[in-house]
């Protein structure tokens, strides 16, 4: 499965908000064989954003897009996946009966802070999904994320993003495995035996350089868990290896 990620948030763009959303999904879709191929970061300019949903709803078998999805005047990005995708933004039933349940509740047991702050929750804007969408309903988070067609949308908040994501995460199972080499070698000297091991098998190899306390990896990928196997096997045999990072000792991750 090729999957494109979008992040939405002026706050990252301003580096006032670590973009921590892109590389958790990064990480948790490689292991579960799906292969990111873009990952992308826009401001909330709701035309921006579908205009990338429409056009890479076609090109990648799946799109996942982060953002504000609470019903505040800044979180546009539920709207902008429906313009996207051609449909109305609608209130979903179910949905608003749970955030009126939710509410009532939240108003019981903090009765002071929504006297203090006149807390108003617009609880249709919330519970508005595109048309047709299959609400992502998490209890980490107030409004849901949805999933509409192939293009899922997650709260921008970390926590919330991480639930709803782990609710369809077994959508994302793919062909593709990887094993990772760790070695003391300077990245320059590896030159012969990467050029070398994509010659001899159908394999993809990333390498990253090491740092100060950390060793540089070697990171093997094809569809065939075999053809993985050999072709870690034969760098074993031509760079020299160490220990991952967690089992060195003094290395950090």
């Amino acid at each position: 499965m090729d999957v494109a990620i979008v992040t939405v948030g002026d706050e990252i763009l301003a580096g006032s908000t670590t973009n921590t959303n892109a590389s958790w999904l990064a990480e948790r879709l490689t292991e579960r064989g799906s292969t990111v191929q873009r990952i992308l970061t826009i401001p909330d300019d709701r035309a921006l954003i579908a205009d990338y949903v429409d056009r890479w709803s076609d090109a990648f078998d799946a799109v996942i897009v982060t953002g504000g999805i609470g019903g505040t005047p800044d979180d546009v990005t539920v709207e902008a996946v429906a313009d996207g995708l051609g449909r109305e933004f609608v209130v979903h039933g179910e949905i608003r009966e749970r955030l009126v349940e939710k509410a009532a509740a939240f108003r019981d047991e903090n009765p002071e802070m929504v006297e203090e702050y006149d807390l108003q929750l617009d609880i249709d804007a919330a519970a508005s999904i595109p048309e047709g969408a299959t609400p992502i309903v998490v209890n980490e988070g107030w409004a849901p994320g949805c999933l509409v067609e192939n293009v899922y949308v997650f709260a921008g908040i970390p926590d919330e993003m991480r639930a709803m994501f782990e609710s369809v995460a077994d959508e994302f199972e793919g062909d593709s495995t990887a094993e990772t080499l760790y070695t003391p070698a300077p990245e320059g000297s590896l030159h012969e035996a990467l050029e070398g091991v994509t010659e001899r098998f159908d394999v993809s190899v990333g390498s990253y350089p090491r740092s100060e306390n950390r060793p540089g990896r070697i990171r093997v990928s094809s569809t065939d868990p075999e053809t993985v196997e050999e072709a870690i096997a034969w760098l074993r045999e031509r760079v020299e290896t160490t220990a991952p990072p967690s089992a060195s000792e003094g290395a950090s991750e």
